[in-house]
């Protein structure tokens, strides 16, 4: 007995973005990087990898203002890729109503991948949430990727032993030398704390950073971390080739 049998399957991501928020240090509305996510986005379609887009806690998802290609800052105009997804109603439509995280299986992905952007900020760092979904997809062996200001989830993040995720690992995150540049271009402090502050108060884990604005991604194992909003692709990369095609 013959059957003609696909036994392909495509590889599917989880990207997590987060929801808007509002920032207790500005007063100014945040939400997700675009580039944090049309970029990886980008990156895992292109390859055949299936991307389910979802938040924390579902519903409609905006963007910063600086991330927007369109924004009259003109801080991103360089991003095509983001004002592509932006103005694709087919793309643009994955954004409009996001299921939320509580419900999410890993078994039924095979990696996650959180954007940053600035709401993290303010809705990821001691989230209860978020660390389940963050430890939940960790522990089930599958690729764990954050990006940006989505690292400061890694901060308090623990597995079920009690140890942080972080420790003994190598990661990074958005660098002091960025959040300097950031403050000084809107001219006032804009972020609660600072990662790589954080992070180096922490014994027995690595937190590295490369130049200012340059693309650089570090995997660790099942743990892959993006320094900034130029590092989602690099990230994504490195996602890619853990799992390979």
């Amino acid at each position: 007995m013959t059957a003609n049998l696909d036994v392909t399957r495509k590889k599917k991501i989880l990207l997590v973005a987060a929801n808007p928020a509002t920032s207790t240090v500005t007063g100014w509305p945040v939400g997700f990087w675009w580039a944090e996510l049309s970029h990886p986005y980008w990156a895992f379609t292109e390859v055949g990898y299936e991307v389910e887009i979802r938040s924390p806690d579902g519903g409609a998802l905006v963007a910063d203002g600086y991330s927007d290609p369109e924004d009259a800052s003109g801080y991103s105009a360089h991003d095509l890729l983001s004002l592509g997804f932006k103005r694709s109603p087919a793309h643009r439509a994955l954004l409009e109503a996001t299921e939320r995280v509580d419900e999410v299986d890993p078994a039924d992905y095979d990696a996650l991948f959180l954007a940053g952007g600035q709401s993290p900020m303010f809705t990821f760092r001691e989230s209860p949430k978020i660390a389940r979904l963050v430890a939940g997809f960790y522990e089930a062996g599958k690729v764990t990727a954050l990006v940006c200001h989505a690292t400061c989830a890694l901060l308090e993040t623990r597995l079920s032993d009690g140890s942080l995720l972080i420790a003994g690992k190598t990661w990074t995150g958005f660098a002091n030398a960025e959040e300097k540049f950031a403050d000084d271009f809107v001219g006032q402090r804009i972020q609660p704390f600072w990662i790589e502050d954080e992070a180096r108060r922490i014994e027995g884990t690595n937190f590295v950073v490369d130049q200012r604005f340059r693309p650089f991604a570090v995997r660790d194992g099942l743990l892959v971390t993006g320094q900034q909003q130029y590092s989602g692709a690099a990230a994504a990369r490195l996602v890619i080739e853990a799992l390979g095609r």
